[in-house]
């Protein structure tokens, strides 16, 4: 069984370092909102979903007795800073605050307050996971051979994952699925993290670097590519990990169906279109070097951005937990409707 990578036990956030994966397994305990943005900030904690989940817990950690909402706010913006292309970290620390403002005003204490929506946003990622992987299942069933980019599995959200959902569901079901995992450069999520998981789970992968990706489905050894999303627009662009908009690409190119796996908390109706998706731009040594060993020369120019942006017309489906959606239009509806 997978160690989860978000856990909320006795007023403490502990939280699983992802950077260290495959190799060691640390479980680290912040005792501060300083603590809880580094973790997020340098992807001990990654994933959209889970991000979200650890700072609406990173709120409550060393919480004062005297804290007020200007606390609240204070600490619900600088957490927000620490990335800001996935939406749920801003849309799980909007619904805090929210809260807050609620408890306020009927006379609530607000830290028992805090921690019921917290646990109630880590609660709803679960029913979520399962309903994405409900709404995917006769995908894979019918096209069991799936690639998949970066990691969307069960670290990266509460449990089952987004775009490994409907994989684990088939594999349980007795499908005879395997996973093409592409490597994921700068930082290796899809070699360090999605085979490792699918490996621990007993899901058959091959693992191969990026620059295979063609050559992969030139020879016919992939039905379909899902992938998880960090933020998708009201048009039905997509921001995901970088890269994932070559694979999109090269689906196209070879008739391959290519889908995005998501839960309402990624789509964002008040983004247009991808333009408008602000891209993180992260350290230039991520490039350079991995962990201690340099890749190039210290001074080597680098452009490194953390996430690129599919278009709506590369994209053949949604997985979410509003079901299967076939169409941008079909997309922004469900979640219209949902939100009124």
């Amino acid at each position: 069984m997978l160690t989860p990578s978000v856990v909320w036990q006795a007023g403490s956030l502990h939280l699983l370092d992802q950077t260290l994966l495959p190799q060691r397994k640390v479980v680290l305990l912040c005792e501060s909102v300083e603590q809880v943005f580094e973790a997020i900030q340098q992807l001990r904690v990654r994933g959209a979903p889970a991000i979200g989940i650890a700072a609406a817990y990173g709120l409550l950690v060393d919480f004062p007795a005297d804290a007020d909402l200007a606390l609240i706010r204070e600490r619900a913006t600088f957490l927000e800073s620490a990335r800001p292309t996935a939406v749920n970290l801003a849309w799980a620390l909007r619904r805090m605050v929210s809260r807050a403002e609620a408890a306020v005003a009927a006379g609530e204490a607000l830290l028992p307050a805090l921690a019921r929506e917290a646990s109630d946003i880590h609660d709803e990622d679960r029913r979520s996971c399962r309903l994405i992987g409900e709404a995917g299942l006769s995908i894979v069933t019918a096209k069991p051979r799936v690639l998949t980019h970066c990691n969307a599995g069960a670290l990266a959200v509460s449990e089952l994952g987004t775009a490994l959902a409907p994989i684990y569901l088939a594999h349980q079901q007795g499908v005879d699925v395997h996973v093409f995992v592409d490597e994921t450069r700068p930082l290796l999520q899809g070699a360090r993290l999605t085979a490792w998981e699918l490996g621990q789970s007993g899901v058959p992968r091959t693992l191969i670097a990026d620059n295979m990706v063609a050559h992969v489905m030139s020879r016919g050894l992939v039905d379909v590519v899902i992938t998880g999303a960090d933020r998708v627009a009201a048009n039905g662009d997509a921001a995901n990990k970088i890269g994932t908009l070559g694979v999109a690409v090269m689906a196209r190119h070879y008739g391959i169906p290519f889908y995005i796996a998501c839960p309402a908390s990624t789509v964002d109706l008040s983004t247009p279109d991808g333009s408008a998706i602000e891209i993180e731009h992260r350290d230039p040594d991520e490039i350079r070097r991995f962990r201690s060993e340099w890749m190039s020369d210290a001074d080597t120019p680098v452009l490194n951005p953390a996430f690129d942006v599919t278009p709506a017309e590369l994209i053949t489906g949604y997985m979410t937990d509003r079901g299967l959606l076939d169409s941008p239009q079909q997309l922004a509806a469900t979640f219209s409707a949902a939100a009124d």
